[in-house]
């Protein structure tokens, strides 16, 4: 069961992230329909559906029909990638996939490191959860001071936090592989984790080393 769980999660990941990125260029292509969405509080709008969509997702995966929670993830796929689109706006394409198959290659390793790893790496996780929440905090009021030295730091703090919340979430998904709950339900729950895992790590490492326009 185990490799089958982890080829669903990756393969669910996968599909999300191609979503998301698809959807996201074919926006920022359309110029109508990118000032249509940044226009007002459209963008507000979306980014409040995405946000509704996630938690729905992960408070209620473990009870939807596998149809129903891999429509949710697939929804959430699309808000998230309309709300990505602006990075086809602000960065170059190629910076885009040099990021993009940088990013692959560093979630790949942290994930066998998270999968073959003897060490309980539950309290890690805590930590770097805990540690997420106060850097969001502060990269909020920050938006508000404007401070470009604070955001290079969150940046890389956060990028840092997400090493080891990606380690910590690839092992809670292999103890999970024999907690009896339905197989196409803990895929969708592991897929949505990993995938929230590598857009962060991706951004991240796009805000630090992407080529804007």
């Amino acid at each position: 069961m185990e490799n089958k769980l982890f080829n669903k999660v990756f393969l669910w990941m996968a599909i999300g992230l191609f979503v998301t990125f698809i959807t996201g260029w074919f926006v920022s292509t359309n110029e109508v329909m990118y000032m249509n969405l940044f226009s007002g509080k459209k963008y507000l709008l979306f980014i409040i559906l995405e946000f509704i969509a996630v938690i729905y997702l992960s408070v209620r995966v473990m009870k939807m029909q596998p149809s129903t929670a891999r429509c949710v993830f697939l929804l959430y796929s699309v808000l998230s990638g309309l709300t990505f689109s602006s990075i086809f706006i602000y960065y170059e394409l190629s910076s885009i996939i040099y990021i993009f198959l940088l990013t692959s290659l560093f979630f790949g390793i942290l994930s066998l490191i998270g999968y073959f790893t003897k060490k309980d790496m539950t309290k890690m996780g805590r930590v770097c959860i805990i540690g997420l929440i106060i850097a969001i905090i502060t990269a909020i009021v920050n938006m508000f001071i404007g401070n470009s030295i604070l955001n290079l730091l969150l940046s890389i703090i956060i990028l840092v936090l997400f090493i080891g919340i990606t380690i910590y979430d690839v092992q809670k998904i292999k103890r999970l592989q024999n907690s009896g709950l339905p197989l196409e339900n803990l895929a969708i729950y592991g897929a949505l984790d990993l995938y929230l895992d590598f857009i962060n790590i991706f951004i991240h490492l796009l805000q630090l080393f992407g080529r804007q326009k």
